[in-house]
Formats: structure tokens, C-alpha cells, sequence
């Protein structure tokens, strides 16, 4: 379609509990495989300055329904809230629940990736498949690799493992991979392979 922006770049990061777990090399391979590039990467022990930036307050009604739907859920399986949260407040709940996002990044190295390729943003959540592992379907990342649930971590108080973040849209994307990496680290390349996969297409 003209004028639309066919080659983009999308920040990956592989969480604490993908690296703990020995899985970089298996979730980078995911990628490459179908054709995305690296065009950034390095291991990264973040702090909470820095985490609050990934994670920054959000709107109200955005945190109210987070807090809502992980009281639904809790509730569905017959978790108390208030023993959980404190409170059964959906506001208070989805604070606390961005609070142990927060927390979890920063509980151990991150490995940072900036992918590039043809609707990187759109193809890299496929790839990476629903963030609750137990409803991803088999075939991605977190439907191979997790069957971490909200109710499971609601009751033990932190946030669902699902071993990666993904960038949701284009400003999304701009903002993390300027928060997480400086100009001179990304890199511009051609892989071997990209004239046959695609043809001749450029980052516009």
C-alpha cells in the first residue's frame, strides 16, 4: 500500500526469567529464522530509575482495568484480594501489579534486542504469542516455553513470567528503543539472505 512503512524496527526485551533460564539463544533464533535482523543488542542489569521509565504511570482507566480484569481473575479462582493486594480496589490493584512489573525487570540481567524487518512490530507479537503463556498458542514463545498463569501469580504476588517483552506499536517501539539504546548502537547491515527473501527493500 503506498506510503505505508513496510521495513520497521520493534525492542525486544528477553525478561529475567528468559535469561535465567539459558532461553536467549533459542528466543533469538525465533526471529532470525523468518527473517527479522538484529540491528541492536546488549545485556542489561537495569535499576528501578530506569525501570519506572519502561513502565511509567499510566492513564487511570488504563490501571483500573488491568486492576479489574487481575480481580476477576483472582476471584474466578477463588483468591482473596485484599490477603493478596490489600485491597479489592481495581485501582490499587493495578498499581501493585505495575509496581511487581517493575520490580521483576530489574531483578536480574535483561537481554535487550532492537529487531528490524518487515512489520517487525505486528510479526515479532506473533511470534512471541499472548502475553499470558498459559492461553499462547503452541508454536510461540511463550505457548513453547510457559504455562504461567494469572491466578498462580496473583497468589504468590508478582507478576506473570512470560519471558519476553515486545514493543505494541510504533511510538511504542520509537520510545523504548531510544530508552534503552543510544544512536551509535544500532546498527545498519544487510543480511545475506534478505535479496532473496524479499527483494530489494530498504528502511524508509
Amino acid at each position: 500500500m503506498e506510503g505505508e512503512k513496510l521495513v520497521t524496527r520493534s525492542l525486544v526485551l528477553v525478561k529475567p526469567d528468559g535469561v535465567i533460564r539459558g532461553l536467549v539463544g533459542e528466543i533469538i533464533q525465533r526471529f532470525e529464522k523468518v527473517g527479522l535482523k538484529i540491528v541492536g543488542m546488549k545485556m542489561v542489569w537495569s535499576n528501578m530509575e530506569h525501570a519506572q521509565k519502561h513502565y511509567p504511570p499510566a492513564r487511570t482507566e488504563h490501571i483500573q482495568g488491568i486492576g479489574q480484569r487481575t480481580l476477576d481473575t483472582s476471584l474466578q479462582y477463588g483468591i482473596d484480594p485484599v490477603k493478596v493486594f490489600g485491597s479489592a480496589d481495581p485501582l490499587v490493584i493495578g498499581k501493585q501489579v505495575q509496581e511487581w512489573l517493575r520490580e521483576y525487570i530489574i531483578s536480574g540481567p535483561v537481554v535487550a534486542i532492537v529487531l528490524q524487518g518487515v512489520h517487525a512490530i505486528e510479526n515479532v507479537r506473533m511470534i512471541v504469542g499472548n502475553t499470558i503463556p498459559s492461553q499462547a498458542a503452541p508454536g510461540t514463545i511463550r505457548g513453547d516455553y510457559s504455562i504461567d498463569s494469572p491466578p498462580l501469580a496473583n497468589a504468590r504476588s508478582r507478576p506473570v513470567r512470560n519471558l519476553i517483552h515486545a514493543s505494541g506499536n510504533s511510538a511504542e517501539a520509537e520510545y523504548e528503543t531510544a530508552l534503552w539504546f543510544k544512536p551509535e548502537e544500532l546498527h545498519d547491515y544487510k543480511r545475506a539472505d534478505e535479496s532473496i527473501m524479499f527483494g530489494d527493500i530498504t528502511a524508509e
